[in-house]
């Protein structure tokens, strides 16, 4: 069976759809979403098997996972990462926005995440349908890129027409919040107060 193919407005979120991509989360669906850099796939990290159904769309073991989180706000990210003053002073200047904070893990994250990594990356999106989606749903969901295996020169699919044309049957639903970009986000592990950039991306930060 075909995934469905729904529309959400990116500025303004229709609260009826996004209660309904929140249902199909709720009982172990897997969804692509749009963020404000790449078009994301994920689903509750709370549900094992679909976190094992997107483990297998990636093609990787669960645990050797390299997952991240959306979260709705920074009050949301203590629940599930240790964070410094420091790194908190940082993220409150630069969410929501298109970087991925690297943090100690907390003991909220559930083992089959990291059973061999003691961080997790976390996201706060600078985009209205994954923010709505996790606040309704109540907790984080995973979030990780959408890759273009056939394209070497841009891997990443920016149309969510194409997306849903190669992914519409390993997924439930695929979100079309308009074109999605192909840089995606800075990581910054903010393990230490020793910010160290992993990636350069999307995001912009002073060194």
């Amino acid at each position: 069976m075909a995934a469905e193919y729904l529309t959400i407005h990116p500025q303004t979120p229709e609260e009826r759809k996004i209660r309904h991509v929140v249902e199909v989360l709720r009982d172990g669906g897997v969804i692509i979403y749009p963020t404000d850099t790449i078009y994301g796939l994920g689903c509750d990290i709370h549900n094992t098997r679909a976190i094992e159904r997107v483990a297998r769309i990636k093609g990787i073991k669960p645990q050797k996972n390299d997952f991240s989180f959306i979260c709705h706000d920074l009050s949301h990210i203590a629940d599930y990462a240790r964070v410094s003053n420091q790194a908190f002073k940082l993220m409150k200047r630069l969410l929501p926005g298109p970087y991925t904070f690297i943090l100690d893990v907390s003991s909220r994250v559930p083992k089959i995440l990291h059973t061999n990594k003691r961080t997790v990356g976390i996201r706060i999106p600078d985009h209205s349908i994954p923010r709505a989606i996790v606040k309704e749903l109540g907790n984080p969901i995973i979030t990780t890129t959408i890759k273009d295996i056939e394209d070497d020169i841009v891997p990443y699919i920016t149309d969510p027409e194409i997306i849903f044309e190669r992914f519409q049957h390993q997924v439930d639903i695929v979100i079309d919040g308009g074109m999605g970009g192909n840089i995606p986000s800075t990581i910054i592990d903010a393990t230490t107060d020793a910010f160290e950039i992993v990636r350069w991306g999307l995001g912009e930060i002073e060194e």
